[in-house]
């Protein structure tokens, strides 16, 4: 790959070139994860059939407001749904025979083909967090986020093995106006990663500079002919589809560029408490919102998208990591697949405000969960903190080497010859020991999954070296990726383009911070 760099390995043998080859700046990027162990699967058939008639009940007799948006109501009056103000009332079936045109797998090209995703099937496509207007880390604690924390995270993403994406709006960067970030967090993307990425929704205007910013990255006819983008259109749960959004997805399902329809639910507060109540009003959401996509465009490549999370009755904080966001997971991946639509929820999440033992207990519910309800886009699957409030330097690299474990744990069992390992229990046969059979000699460097930052040491090494919790080593490990950092090679003159066009952008308006 032309835009790999590897510091050249120091020759010679024994534990010097080993030791060499563990420090060396290492640019491997896992390829996405193909799934070779079962979804798990929560309802029954009789469940799924009545969430079914149940959402195309609220379709048809409770409706979905298209707000400020003339054009629209006019898509769905067209189409054969009954418009009363900006109510649109779907007769059942209506939506859900939309939705058919609409692709169930679909490639996000890179601008390095080498990092091409595949989303849908049995892929699972890893990307940061997503949102948040703060950042955190062990020296400067919680601040609000600036365009240079905003870098930094795509540069952690980018040098990030088991990440398969650079994601979106990583952190929110405050210090410049809000009519222009994202052209700043744009081209970071495009020039600090070549990963995949995702465009601006925040206004539609913002949607269509992400479209032009990406032709002069990958060219004019490519864009027109591919999907090199993911976006994120958040329904206004409970039923409500606003124009901002709906004028975003507008922009790329125009242009082919996919979108994720995604219900924000937390339940008790946008949605019922119960499970099967709360995925009948994602399906009802996302069935319209699908629906719609394809009205602009047959064959818009979309994802089924379910961001559910549960809400404390004492304090009204949301809540992750619970056995209820659990059963809607899993509930709506079956939903999904039986629209036969790629399928987006889970991530890294926890409402702690350190990356602690709640954050950990809380994140391993949640990327387990993802990983066994047939997710195919994880967003947020590192880096999130404080209920998505939070970027945290730290818990980003720590959730980074632990997507590790998913990929491991999405492999499955092996039963060929090499896993059957019957020529080792040959070899060493009773009362010996494995560590030097020819089987572990062969296997060892790709038998188990390894970490890159926690500690496994002897307790005696452990306090020799500071004693350091995982948050300390999570530090030390952020500082000498972004020390190691080179960016990926990029034509100069693709590089001038893009900078002119945000300079031009820029220069066009005044700044606006609200």
């Amino acid at each position: 790959m032309n835009d790999v760099r590897t510091e050249r390995r120091v020759r010679g043998g024994g534990g010097a070139a080993r030791r060499a080859e563990r420090t060396a700046v290492s640019m491997d990027t896992a390829k996405f994860i193909t799934r070779n162990i079962p979804n798990f699967e929560i309802l029954n058939e009789e469940a799924l059939e009545i969430i079914e008639w149940n959402a195309d009940t609220v379709l048809e007799e409770i409706g979905v407001n298209f707000v400020e948006n003339p054009a629209a109501l006019q898509l769905w009056r067209e189409a054969g749904a009954d418009v009363r103000g900006e109510r649109v009332h779907i007769p059942r079936g209506l939506a859900r025979e939309l939705c058919k045109t609409a692709p169930s797998t679909f490639t996000q090209h890179a601008r390095n083909p080498e990092r091409n995703v595949v989303i849908g099937g049995k892929g699972l496509v890893l990307a940061p967090v997503y949102g948040p207007p703060f950042v955190r880390d062990n020296e400067g604690g919680r601040r609000y986020a600036t365009m240079e924390d905003f870098r930094n995270f795509v540069k952690l993403g980018y040098m990030s093995k088991w990440l398969h994406h650079s994601g979106g709006t990583v952190c929110e960067p405050t210090d410049v106006a809000v009519n222009k970030r994202h052209l700043d967090m744009l081209l970071a993307h495009m020039t600090l990663s070549d990963k995949p990425y995702m465009g601006s929704v925040t206004e539609p205007v913002r949607a269509e500079d992400s479209v032009t910013m990406s032709k002069i990255l990958f060219g004019e006819d490519f864009v027109d002919q591919n999907t090199v983008m993911t976006s994120l259109i958040n329904i206004n749960s409970p039923l409500t589809f606003d124009s901002t959004m709906m004028g975003a997805l507008e922009v790329y399902a125009k242009h082919n560029q996919a979108a994720i329809i995604s219900p924000f639910i937390v339940g008790g507060a946008m949605a019922p408490v119960t499970v099967a109540g709360t995925l009948t009003q994602v399906l009802a959401e996302v069935l319209a919102g699908v629906a719609y996509s394809q009205l602009i465009r047959k064959g818009a490549p979309v994802i089924f998208g379910a961001f559910v999370t549960s809400i404390d009755m004492n304090s009204g904080a949301p809540t992750f990591g619970t056995p209820e966001a659990a059963h809607i997971t899993y509930g709506a991946g079956q939903l999904a697949r039986r629209m036969g639509l790629p399928y987006r929820s889970g991530g890294a999440f926890c409402g702690s405000k350190l990356p602690d033992a709640q954050a950990a207990y809380e994140t391993a519910n949640s990327l387990n969960m993802a990983l066994l309800a047939g997710v195919n886009f994880m967003l947020h699957a590192c880096g999130w903190l404080e209920g998505g409030l939070v970027s945290s330097y730290e818990k980003f690299v720590l959730d980074a080497d632990q997507l590790g474990t998913l990929h491991h744990l999405a492999k499955g069992v092996s039963m060929d010859e090499n896993g059957q390992a019957m020529d080792a229990i040959r070899e060493v046969g009773p009362g010996g020991h494995y560590l030097g059979c020819q089987h572990t000699q062969s296997n060892f460097k790709t038998a188990f999954w390894r970490t890159d930052v926690l500690d496994y040491k002897p307790y005696e090494t452990w306090e020799e070296e500071g004693a350091r919790d995982s948050a300390t080593l999570a530090n030390q490990r952020v500082k000498k990726l972004l020390r190691d950092f080179q960016a990926p090679t990029l034509d100069p003159a693709i590089a001038e383009a893009l900078e002119s066009y945000v300079a031009q952008r820029k220069a066009s308006e005044p700044d606006a911070f609200g």
